[in-house]
């Protein structure tokens, strides 16, 4: 083979590669199909969990999803509904404490947002959890049972966290 053949088969890779459009970082997935004519998010987050370590990732997952739909243009408008035994988990005398403000901070941040956030007061006496102890920012209701059948006739997309 000549030389010269031989150095243009050499740097054909190197020009292929300089040719091709060059790949910045990724970018972030979206959800423009998804969002396509949607200027607010109305949701409401049923937690019903019965175990207390999965809170925080839940409620991690729900701030991302709020933060989500603002950096895609839309309007947020969250309801989280503690019932059964999840209404355990967000006073002030949980077991594990580290967790307990863990939970307390996620609320903290989800309240500050916006979000509305309520416990179910036929829970909170099933499970012996006493209102002056519920974390601030949540409120007690009579029965989230009513909550989620108002909020759905309001337009609510309903998400059920068990």
């Amino acid at each position: 083979m000549s030389r010269i053949k031989h150095g243009f088969l050499a740097t054909l890779p190197l020009l292929c590669c300089l040719s091709l459009p060059t790949v910045t970082a990724a970018e972030a997935p979206l959800d423009s199909r998804a969002l396509t004519g949607v200027s607010q998010g109305k949701a409401l987050f049923d937690i019903n969990l019965a175990e207390e370590a999965k809170l925080p990732l839940y409620l991690q997952v729900i701030e991302k999803t709020y933060d989500g739909l603002v950096a895609q243009g839309v309007s947020p408008d969250f309801v989280i509904a503690f019932r059964g035994p999840a209404v355990q988990f967000i006073d002030d005398s949980t077991a594990d404490a580290a967790t307990q403000q863990q939970i307390a901070a996620l609320i903290a941040r989800l309240a500050a947002k916006g979000v509305h956030l309520e416990a179910c007061a036929i829970a909170t006496g099933l499970f012996n959890v006493e209102e002056k102890a519920l974390l601030p920012g949540i409120e007690l209701v009579g029965n989230t049972f009513i909550s989620l059948i108002g909020y759905q006739a309001q337009g609510y997309g309903t998400i059920v966290v068990m």
